[in-house]
């Protein structure tokens, strides 16, 4: 019988007859860390959630009157400055004994950001406004990158291979649960918009410095350091060197359609006629419930077969996207069911993506470099979402359903291409 809380949740989650790879010391302690993982997990999830620049930020620079091209800045500060930097940070994370700290900090980090995010919103409007919220938004950004550095490997170090997944897809389907309520309450009317999105963004502050709090009681058994040496460009010489790497890059590249894909739908279902879409709650409940409903699944999925998630992932982004362009043609894509589902499943693709890349890169890398193969991949990933801004310009010349088109496209290419990566969980 289990003996503390924590072990009785373990039981009763994670699949504790699949065989374990963790040294003896870190064994003993592993039902207690999954459990903390994954609950800090949903925390930080939840403030992602709350906090979407696509939808959430976009939403609150508009209200506040700032310029247009402060929006058009969110998404690529987002994503370069939580990607880019991890080439330069690997070095330093792998040079730590407990790489846990790396993440508590960005954690913190991510949570001031958000709070000065908060009070810019309550006392600037216009172009100052716009400033303030994007440099803070950097900040946020260059946190995040630390989170996603060290965490692949202090998860990889004390949770066992057959329950990683699950940590990841546990907390994303938790998350989303509060970030479906989140959208229910701006569909409904019942309270301020601002106010309301507002104050979601200072508990999404509060969350991540909780968060921080609690991974810092993680027992990580100390790794042997390895003092940064050379340049951190000396890195990309893994794409030269590992061959999976390399395939596993491209696929996770092309799979970057299912997360760039659906600003393009909804500017589909403007074209058509369709307002409901326009609305931040119900852009945020098609979104949230797609992640609730699947990513624990996913998560499952891929402790089995993360190769087979890659794969799978990519057929349905492939037939979401496809349905999508047909309707399109046909007439047929203003409608709120044609809509709803097409962006529905294509974010069980997005989240089935995640999971599967994610866990994917941690049972691939060997232990001593789990942050080296990281800092590659994000650095490699983050180049390609900063010339994804060509979708929109051709969207711009030609209208959103070619730029749909070519994303379907995309995901065939990355259902093909993962058909050729090997099998790292055993199975």
């Amino acid at each position: 019988m289990p003996d503390t809380f924590e072990e009785t949740l373990f039981e009763a989650v994670f699949d504790t007859e699949a065989e374990g790879d963790l040294p003896s010391g870190q064994a003993g302690a592993e039902p207690k860390n999954a459990v903390t993982a994954a609950a800090s997990l949903v925390m930080t999830k939840l403030s992602d959630g709350l906090i979407d620049p696509k939808l959430v930020l976009s939403w609150l620079l508009t209200a506040l009157g700032a310029p247009a091209h402060f929006v058009g800045l969110l998404v690529p500060i987002r994503e370069a400055g939580a990607l880019l930097p991890q080439l330069w940070t690997a070095d330093r994370v792998h040079a730590m004994a407990r790489r846990k700290w790396v993440w508590v900090a960005g954690s913190a980090g991510q949570g001031a950001a958000a709070a000065v995010i908060v009070l810019a919103a309550l006392t600037l409007g216009g172009w100052a406004a716009g400033a303030v919220i994007c440099a803070a938004l950097a900040v946020l950004a260059v946190s995040r990158s630390l989170c996603s550095v060290s965490f692949k490997d202090v998860l990889g170090k004390t949770v066992a291979k057959s329950r990683r997944g699950t940590v990841t897809g546990l907390a994303g389907s938790v998350a989303s649960a509060g970030v479906i309520g989140f959208a229910l309450l701006l569909e409904t009317g019942w309270v301020d918009r601002f106010a309301l999105v507002t104050g979601a963004l200072a508990l999404a502050a509060l969350l991540w410095l909780a968060a921080a709090a609690l991974l810092s009681t993680l027992a990580e058994g100390a790794s042997k350091a390895t003092p940064p040496g050379g340049s951190p460009l000396r890195h990309l010489a893994l794409l030269r060197q590992d061959p999976q790497l390399r395939r596993f890059i491209a696929v996770r590249g092309l799979l970057t359609a299912t997360a760039l894909a659906p600003p393009f739908l909804v500017l589909m279902a403007a074209q058509s006629g369709e307002a409901r879409f326009d609305q931040l709650g119900a852009l945020l409940l098609a979104s949230s419930a797609a992640a609730f409903l699947s990513s624990y699944i996913w998560g499952r999925l891929s402790d089995r077969s993360s190769r087979t998630v890659l794969i799978a992932a990519g057929g349905l982004g492939a037939m979401s996207l496809g349905a999508a362009v047909a309707l399109h043609a046909l007439g047929l894509f203003g409608q709120t069911l044609a809509v709803s589902t097409c962006l529905f499943a294509l974010m069980i693709a997005y989240h089935g993506t995640r999971s599967g890349r994610s866990t994917y890169l941690v049972d691939m890398a060997p232990e001593d470099n789990r942050a080296g193969y990281t800092a590659v991949s994000n650095t490699v990933i983050g180049v390609i979402l900063l010339a994804s801004g060509l979708f929109g310009a051709l969207a711009s010349l030609s209208g959103p359903a070619l730029p749909v088109a070519l994303f379907a496209a995309l995901c065939v290419a990355a259902s093909l291409t993962a058909l050729g990566l090997d099998e790292v969980e055993g199975v």
